[in-house]
């Protein structure tokens, strides 16, 4: 366990993982946190620095410690979580939707820079499917938001594939590229 927006923990865990199979062929960066519901002008400077920290900083250290591993073995797969929040507009979630849409813009850039050293870096977009970032929310909130999915709210599990396909060498001429799995969220 590590905190994400410290990146000595998140150097530490990379570690490991090298240390117990010898090295790292895929990341995934899946940390992410809500704000506060509220309008933009409600909103505390800490509830905006908690969701860069953890959204964006998080995602920043795990490439960070994955970057110089998959450097010396010239392979590897980074894959970032982001968000279809970060591809549309979410009223009274502007901390969420603007970090997810940065860590869709860090994807891309994180691809280019590392592209030449055989490390792709690709980002999945869910769309909403119980999970714990949900706990506390009132049913009336999560029915509301199953109605903006014409497929229904999903599961972890209907984000498998896009997560496999990344990480394998399926994808090997894949990156920079956001995946969206949103149940059509995004489709209207």
């Amino acid at each position: 366990m590590a905190d994400v927006s410290e990146v000595e923990q998140v150097e530490a865990v990379t570690a490991l993982a090298v240390e117990r199979f010898g090295r790292l062929d895929v990341l995934i960066s899946n940390a992410g946190v809500l704000s506060p519901n509220g309008r933009i002008h409600n909103l505390t400077t800490p509830d905006w620095e908690r969701a860069f920290r953890i959204n964006v900083l998080g995602a920043v250290n795990g490439i960070r410690a994955a970057v110089p591993v998959m450097r010396t073995q010239h392979s590897g797969s980074i894959i970032l979580t982001a968000s279809v929040s970060g591809l549309t507009a979410w009223s009274h979630a502007a901390p969420y939707c603007a970090t997810k849409a940065a860590v869709i813009q860090l994807a891309k850039v994180a691809a280019v820079e590392y592209a030449r050293d055989g490390i792709r870096v690709n980002c999945v977009c869910p769309g909403t499917f119980q999970s714990g970032i949900h706990a506390g929310l009132p049913h009336e909130a999560i029915e509301a938001i199953a109605t903006k999915h014409p497929l229904g709210l999903g599961s972890a599990d209907d984000l498998v594939g896009a997560y496999s396909y990344l990480a394998s060498d399926a994808s090997r001429w894949t990156t920079g590229s956001a995946i969206v799995v949103d149940g059509g969220y995004s489709a209207p």
